[in-house]
């Protein structure tokens, strides 16, 4: 069902669709013509009741003198309660002065005052329409508790109700967002015998519910309506096909609508609240393929639905979806408006489509509506031809306040900025400014500004940002400094860029002339600008200007940045200032900042890069005195210095306390420990680890396979080695470059050449191989006594051009195995005419 529409003047509407009372008279004129000739003032209240006020009150003068008399009296101010004329009127009031006055009272409080007023009078007790009149004054003002008290109200006064009037009220409730109250009201009437709800009421209900998304409670009204005897009609399906579109549950929202569908009732508003649905969700294609079934059902959209969906459309960056709904929309007879042309030329520009968008514009254009400043701003920017752009000035300069005249300048600045023109947009803010032209501009009509135009703080920002990205920061300081000049003030937000420009430039100097500046003109420096200029001095590893620029940011309640003291941490470990770096931190803490563990980790690597585990040991265990929790990146950069010194066992108990403080290690953390043991000779100990690792459930990865498969290879397990192959690959774990590599050449150590050509074929197969594999083939089956298949290998690397550089480590093993091949009887001849050829160098020859 369509929202209640509330009308404050005299008639009470129950809803958009409204009952036609014409054929029900006939129907009940023709079943029940004796009954009802009989019975006629039945029939006359039986009518009442479909209604939500009674007409008898206005056929009396008398009637309309009281209710003239009462609103006059409740509207003048001041109020006065203790009015004689007032106290006479309390014992002529019926339902139905009560009802218009209601009606005809404009505010809310006054209505609401009255209505309580009234409720005090001896012999009077309000009825279902008083009550009504009430709830849609405080419904159609939002009043949401005065709303919810009156339905209690209703309750507690045990006021009998038609199906009408409870429907009524109801709707009232649900138009509000009050479910719940609208849920309670109907079982209290219901169940105290008050009123016996009809399929309107329950219709009401529904639609009530709807708003509110409770399925659960839908499906249960629905139930209770059609054990009742009601069946559903069109507004009940409707209801509960707009319960489901807002849950989402779009199978049974379709359920629905192919009820509907099948009953003949498929109206545009039920296509309308599919669609709508559609489009909220993001289902754009499936939105449109709907408007287009509607189409095929000569079903069309009303205006607002057209607009909502356009909008909606934009918004979801379906552009195209709304410029073909947008030509729908005109060709069913609507003219789209301003905001309409502005939504399609905004997500067009968006897009970078502006030959549409510019299309759009002269279109709406040639229609004879008006562009706002809102669209000029968005078109002006993609205007490339300056006459363009001059023409639209021309035209709409005149009809601008100046505030919008300073927009429109300040898009074509933007524009100018954009297209890379950003010597032009120079120009014009020069322009604007009114300052002469240098001898070598060409001054054209674009820069010759018609009306002065004040550039304002938004201008220079313009300009100045595409001055800088452009890399003319010297012209964006002058153009800065000439803002005082003509009353423009400058503002914090440009200071910080330029000082942010200033130390990206490593113009450090010059940051801190225009901070002074920035302070004697009374702008208090933000975090940002301090932190500009902390990075410059991270970035010099001037630890001693970055000290200062920390106690200066403790004055103004500053924080430094992580990542530039972090970087700056890193950068002197790098020079192998460990130490420095770790005093900076210690000056840190005693200027009240307590650096991020990101920090000390850094400090904690610098150490351990140079070997001095101790040292980062101690770094470790001071900051979790001091209440740090390394987390597992701290603690892998500890594990990794041990293992490197080869302190295995410390590395492992590193883990240990790992563990014992809730952390989970790493992938990373067992690869390390793993590659710490291998190294060590300490094979079995490694693959404890990878069973540890398992059993934390951490998934070895291709670095851990090829690091056990070379240790394995390294202890003389090869069979161990291609078992671990095997499972690595079963776990679709897939081998890389370094793990071919590992295994090749770890078979080749272990006197196994064949198995390692088997693998080195499987390689070969992905990737060119690289010359260590060649090398450790060549010399493995030399040491095997296979000379031929060693010489087809140096061959084979010789056609590939992958033969060592004599700079490579690869090029003396390389050469002892040629000399080896030379000697040999079988090969010799071959080695001879590869010589020849020039394909290996002479020098290899004895």
């Amino acid at each position: 069902m369509a929202l209640l529409r509330i009308i404050k003047p005299r008639v009470f509407t129950k809803s958009v669709r409204p009952i036609n009372q014409v054929p029900l008279i006939q129907l009940i004129f023709y079943t029940h013509k004796s009954l009802l000739m009989q019975n006629l003032p039945v029939f006359s209240q039986f009518l009442r009741l479909i209604c939500t006020k009674s007409s008898a009150s206005f056929s009396s003068p008398h009637g309309a003198h009281i209710t003239n008399a009462l609103i006059s009296i409740f509207t003048k101010q001041p109020f006065n309660l203790d009015n004689q004329e007032l106290r006479n009127f309390g014992s002529m009031l019926t339902h139905g002065v009560v009802e218009n006055v209601l009606n005809g009272l404009k505010s809310w409080k006054i209505a609401y005052r009255f209505f309580n007023w009234a409720s005090e009078q001896g012999g009077f007790s309000h009825n279902c329409y008083t009550y009504n009149a009430m709830a849609s004054c405080l419904s159609h003002a939002r009043q949401n508790a005065p709303l919810s008290l009156l339905s209690k109200e209703i309750v507690n006064s045990r006021c009998a109700m038609s199906p009408g009037a409870l429907g009524f009220f109801i709707r009232c409730l649900g138009s509000t967002g009050l479910v719940d109250e609208a849920n309670f009201l109907f079982d209290q009437v219901k169940m105290m015998g008050l009123c016996v709800p009809n399929s309107y009421t329950y219709n009401c209900l529904l639609e009530a519910i709807s708003k509110s998304g409770s399925i659960d409670l839908v499906e249960m009204r629905l139930k209770e309506m059609c054990d009742s005897g009601w069946a559903p009609d069109k507004y009940t399906l409707t209801s509960v096909l707009q319960a489901y579109c807002n849950a989402r549950k779009f199978d049974n929202a379709l359920s629905v609508f192919n009820e509907i569908y099948g009953r003949g009732w498929v109206d545009g508003h039920v296509m309308s609240i599919l669609v709508l649905t559609f489009s909220k969700c993001g289902e754009v294609d499936k939105a449109f393929e709907l408007i287009e079934r509607m189409e095929d059902l000569g079903i069309s959209l009303n205006e607002k639905t057209f607009c909502v969906l356009i909008h909606g459309f934009v918004q979801q960056s379906r552009v195209d979806k709304a410029l073909l709904l947008f030509r729908k929309m005109q060709k069913s007879g609507f003219a789209p408006g301003v905001s309409i042309y502005d939504a399609l030329i905004g997500g067009l520009c968006a897009r970078k489509e502006t030959d549409k968008a510019l299309h759009l514009f002269s279109e709406m254009k040639e229609l004879g509506i008006d562009p706002d400043i809102q669209i000029l701003s968005k078109v002006i920017p993609y205007c490339l031809e300056e006459i363009d752009i001059h023409r639209l000035i021309e035209e709409r300069q005149e009809d601008l306040d100046m505030e919008a005249r300073i927009l429109l300048y300040n898009s074509i600045l933007n524009g100018l900025v954009n297209s890379k023109s950003v010597d032009k947009a120079y120009y014009l803010l020069r322009a604007m400014m009114g300052n002469n032209y240098t001898d070598d501009v060409q001054v054209d009509k674009f820069f010759m500004v018609k009306e002065m135009v004040h550039p304002d703080s938004t201008s220079f920002s313009i300009v100045i940002d595409g001055l800088c990205n452009t890399g003319k920061l010297d012209l964006a300081l002058s153009l800065f400094g000439d803002m005082v000049q003509i009353g423009c003030k400058q503002n914090i937000s440009l200071c910080n860029n330029l000082i942010d420009r200033l130390s990206n430039s490593d113009r450090l100097e010059e940051c801190y002339l225009l901070l002074k500046e920035m302070k004697g003109s009374g702008f208090r420096p933000t975090q940002f600008t301090h932190n500009s200029i902390f990075g410059c001095l991270c970035r010099r590893v001037d630890v001693a200007g970055a000290l200062d620029m920390v106690r200066e940011m403790r004055v103004h309640g500053h924080d430094p940045w992580i990542k530039h003291y972090t970087f700056l941490v890193k950068q002197l470990c790098k020079q192998k200032r460990s130490a420095e770096a770790c005093n900076f931190l210690a000056e840190m803490v005693r200027e009240g900042f307590v650096p991020d563990i990101v920090a000390y980790s850094a400090a904690i690597d610098g150490f351990v890069k140079i070997k001095a585990v101790d040292q980062a040991l101690e770094i470790f265990r001071d900051i979790c005195a001091r209440g740090y929790r390394p987390d597992v990146v701290a603690y892998n950069t500890l594990i990794n210095g041990f293992c490197k010194v080869r302190r295995i066992s410390e590395a492992h108990d590193v883990l240990d306390e790992m563990v014992a403080k809730g952390l989970v290690p790493s992938v990373v953390t067992y690869n390390l420990l793993i590659d710490g043991w291998c190294k060590h000779g300490e094979i079995d100990q490694a693959l404890n680890c990878l069973s540890r690792m398992v059993g934390m459930e951490r998934e070895p990865n291709v670095i851990t396979y090829t690091t056990l498969i070379d240790g394995l290879c390294n202890a003389g397990k090869p069979d161990d080695a291609i078992h671990l192959w095997n499972e690595m690959k079963g776990k679709g774990c897939s081998p890389n470059r370094i793990s071919f590599i590992a295994l090749i050449h770890g078979l080749c150590k272990c006197g196994l050449p064949d198995a390692a050509l088997l693998y080195f074929r499987e390689m070969a197969e992905k990737e060119t191989p690289d010359t260590i594999v060649y090398v450790a083939l060549v010399n493995s089956f030399i040491s095997n006594e296979k000379p031929t298949l060693a010489f087809e290998l140096l061959k084979e690397m010789v056609d590939n051009e992958n033969f060592p550089n004599p700079l490579d480590k690869n090029d003396l093993p390389l050469r002892e195995a040629i000399l080896e091949l030379a000697e040999d009887a079988n090969t010799s001849a071959n080695i001879k005419n590869l010589i020849a050829e020039g394909r290996i160098p002479v020098i290899v020859c004895p």
